[in-house]
């Protein structure tokens, strides 16, 4: 059996000499850096500065087709019937207006999208577009806060990679870089494009996060060297109660063609602020490997967490009980082993 992976998204968390230190002590298999939340000037001295303290291998992850919203001021909240403007851009935001990414999103909207801001944020339906900008109104009220993914219906045509990506992972080839991976891989081509971009010795990961992906999984799938689903993105386009349902399609179609497949988002949610992890995390995490993925993502837990190394090795420890237990699934070494309700009873 192939040892699980353990892949962990570097953030203002973690990033600090002896975090990283820790991480790589424990085996950590590949450090993230989110491009979605890692300016362009930023690009290049975080990947010295992780280089500096740890000999881990480094994963640039894109932004790609998506839409995020700029920076805004704290605590803004839409009110329902709000007419608000939207703009091209960094624009600083208000309540007034805020800006969206990347530009060229303006050429692909019209009077009645929907826009979603984040998971549980404001909604908007456009009313008006016009040259660089356009007006909407809220539909549904909610707070809008800086650089959140927005989601707009019907789905906008986005490039595969931005200008941020385009510039970052050249940098990331000059200081040695060779894992990618690459977010809203929506058709086997975009996987093509970025590996066009890269030595011949690199790795790509897709992402798959959206109904394209999920659509399109098998050629997608061919094209890279890995797969990775990414629960947050993905319950954005399809119904949480169906995100499970996608989740064990990709991973027996990526075990189908051998390909490594990995999962992330909400591992271990309760640890971005708990030392400990939820009884229904660790069952989540051992279904996860069970149905076959070949490794764990963390993002948020690590990234902008309180407790970065303990969920770390809360993982490592739940990964270990699952690779025991596939190992020799009688429970042989009473020691060790968990014990059957007969055994631990007091009749």
């Amino acid at each position: 059996m192939t040892a699980k992976k353990s892949l962990c998204t570097l953030g203002p968390a973690s990033l600090k000499p002896d975090v990283i230190a820790e991480l790589a002590h424990r085996g950590i298999d590949l450090f993230r850096i989110n491009l979605s939340h890692t300016a362009p000037d930023d690009v290049e001295p975080t990947i010295d500065f992780v280089q500096k303290h740890s000999d881990v291998p480094i994963c640039l992850d894109t932004e790609g087709a998506q839409v995020r919203c700029g920076g805004m001021e704290a605590g803004v909240f839409l009110a329902e019937g709000q007419p608000v403007r939207l703009l091209p851009g960094q624009a600083f935001g208000d309540g007034e207006a805020f800006s969206l990414r990347p530009v060229s999103i303006f050429e692909e909207l019209q009077a009645g999208n929907i826009v979603h801001v984040d998971s549980d944020g404001a909604v908007l339906r456009v009313t008006d577009v016009g040259e660089g900008e356009a007006e909407a109104i809220v539909v549904g009220g909610g707070t809008v806060a800086s650089n959140k993914a927005v989601t707009i219906e019907p789905p906008p045509r986005l490039p595969s990679l931005t200008e941020h990506d385009l510039l970052a992972i050249q940098r990331g080839v000059l200081a040695g870089i060779r894992h990618f991976a690459l977010s809203f891989a929506n058709h086997a081509d975009d996987v093509k494009h970025l590996r066009g971009l890269l030595p011949p010795d690199s790795n790509v990961i897709a992402k798959i996060e959206s109904l394209s992906g999920v659509h399109n999984v098998e050629p997608i799938t061919m094209a890279a060297d890995a797969v990775l689903i990414d629960r947050g993105d993905l319950s954005r386009e399809v119904p949480m109660e169906h995100v499970p349902i996608y989740q064990k399609h990709i991973i027996r179609q990526a075990n189908a063609l051998n390909t490594p497949v990995f999962v992330a988002t909400n591992l271990l949610e309760s640890m971005i602020v708990s030392r400990y992890p939820t009884l229904a995390e660790s069952n989540d995490i051992f279904n996860t490997l069970c149905d076959g993925a070949h490794g764990l993502v963390l993002a948020a837990e690590t990234a902008i967490g309180d407790h970065p190394v303990e969920s770390v090795d809360a993982v490592l420890r739940m990964v270990d009980a699952f690779e025991r237990f596939t190992a020799r699934p009688v429970f042989g070494d009473r020691r060790s082993e968990p014990r059957t309700p007969a055994e631990t009873s007091d009749g």
